[in-house]
């Protein structure tokens, strides 16, 4: 997903453009991290203490340079607006996030006030038009069967979550003045994969086993039946 954003971004912004980044539900602030490094300006909003813990060790350990380009902010998602005045950001992310949300509109509002004229929103969900595929491919046929007509699962952490449909978002983002520009799916072939399982040690193998989930997450049919899907919206 990094890959994805990262196209988005090199093809949106001058190349050494130091963007103005919001990472909400910034977990352990993989990707906030990550950005800060390549020299963009990062606030990551979390509200989870135990994830704002390990975001601040993480960070700790990071050259003063890049500790100076990122702030860790205490808060939830949908309170944006207390936090933030509108148009601060040129990018916002917002991933793994809106299937803890049961009614995800406001969300999506405030994400979109955030975003300055021709910014950048950067959504990860549940693929809901998918989430036959696990239990399928698992061979729980039970499970399976009960995933073509719902938009409710249950996570791999026991929670009961809800997913996305790749049409409703679309529409979603339309009517917050941050219209679709272009979609991509993560884990379509690894999603089964057990937790904990780590990437190939061979550099070549890890290198092949990336490049075949970027390119099926830009090619039809694949990434329509991804587990998760990335999203980026432009604001008008």
């Amino acid at each position: 997903m990094a890959r994805q954003l990262d196209e988005q971004i090199v093809g949106r912004y001058p190349v050494g453009q130091r963007l103005r980044v919001l990472d909400v539900g910034m977990g352990q602030g993989t990707q906030a991290l990550r950005l800060a490094r390549l020299g963009h300006q990062v606030t990551g909003l979390e509200r989870d203490a135990t994830m704002i813990a390990a975001a601040r060790e993480a960070l700790c350990g990071e050259p003063e340079g890049i500790r100076e380009r990122m702030r860790i902010i205490e808060g939830d998602g949908r309170d944006t607006g207390v936090h933030f005045l509108p148009g601060s950001f040129d990018v916002v992310l917002c991933h793994g996030v809106l299937m803890y949300v049961e009614e995800p509109d406001a969300l999506l509002a405030g994400l979109a006030r955030m975003l300055a004229p021709g910014g950048l929103l950067s959504l990860l969900v549940r693929n809901a038009d998918a989430l036959a595929m696990r239990p399928g491919l698992s061979g729980d046929w039970t499970g399976a069967l009960g995933g073509f007509d719902t938009v409710s699962y249950r996570n791999r952490l026991g929670l009961d979550v809800r997913a996305d449909r790749l049409a409703t978002l679309t529409d979603a983002l339309a009517g917050i003045g941050a219209p679709l520009q272009a979609w991509y799916g993560v884990r379509v072939f690894t999603d089964t994969a057990p937790d904990g399982t780590l990437l190939p040690e061979d550099p070549q193998e890890r290198e092949s086993l990336l490049s075949a989930e970027e390119r099926a997450g830009r090619t039809d049919p694949y990434r329509q039946v991804a587990a998760l899907l990335h999203l980026c919206g432009v604001r008008g």
